[in-house]
C-alpha cells in the first residue's frame, strides 16, 4: 500500500519548508512520505540546519527544489507555509486536502544573533506542534 504524501510548500524551499520536512520525517515516521518544495529553490539555509541540529534532526542532505507537479498531484495533504506559496502554487487537485499555516519567515529576522536564533526556534517549534497535530488528527481518522 502506498503511504500518504504530505507536501510542504514555501517560497524558496530554504527555511520553513526545510525545517518542516525534517520535522515531518521525524514526527510522522514511516507512516507518511514527506516532501518539501518551493516556488523557487534557494538552497537550504545554514541557520535552519543549525536550529534543527539543536533538536537532533539533521537536514543537511535535504535538497532545495521547486514544486514537482507529479508529487503535488499524488499528495494527500499540501501545506503552504507562507502567503507567497499559497498565492503562487500551481493548481492543486480538488481531491487533495490543503492547509495554510502562514508562518513568519525566520530568514528575514533581524537583531542580535540570539534574537535571530530565537525567531528560528519559535518557527521551528510551531511547525513541530502543527505537524504533531496533523499526526494526531490523521491517526484519529483512521
Amino acid at each position: 500500500m502506498n503511504k500518504p504524501i504530505i507536501y510542504l510548500l514555501c517560497t524558496g524551499n530554504s527555511c520553513r519548508s526545510q525545517m518542516a520536512e525534517g520535522l515531518g520525517k521525524e514526527v510522522l515516521g514511516d507512516k507518511w512520505d514527506v516532501y518539501s518544495a518551493g516556488i523557487e529553490a534557494h538552497g537550504v539555509n545554514p541557520k535552519a540546519i543549525e536550529m534543527m541540529d539543536e533538536i537532533g534532526i539533521d537536514i543537511r542532505n535535504q535538497e532545495s527544489s521547486v514544486i514537482d507537479p507529479s508529487i503535488l498531484n499524488q499528495s494527500s495533504l499540501v501545506i503552504t507555509l507562507c502567503g507567497d506559496a499559497k498565492e503562487n502554487c500551481p493548481v492543486i487537485p480538488a481531491e487533495v486536502e490543503t492547509a495554510h499555516w502562514g508562518l513568519t519567515d525566520p530568514a528575514k529576522a533581524e537583531g542580535t544573533a540570539d534574537e535571530v536564533n530565537q525567531v528560528f526556534r519559535e518557527v521551528r517549534d510551531e511547525i513541530k506542534r502543527r505537524i504533531e497535530n496533523v499526526k494526531s488528527s490523521k491517526a484519529s481518522s483512521e
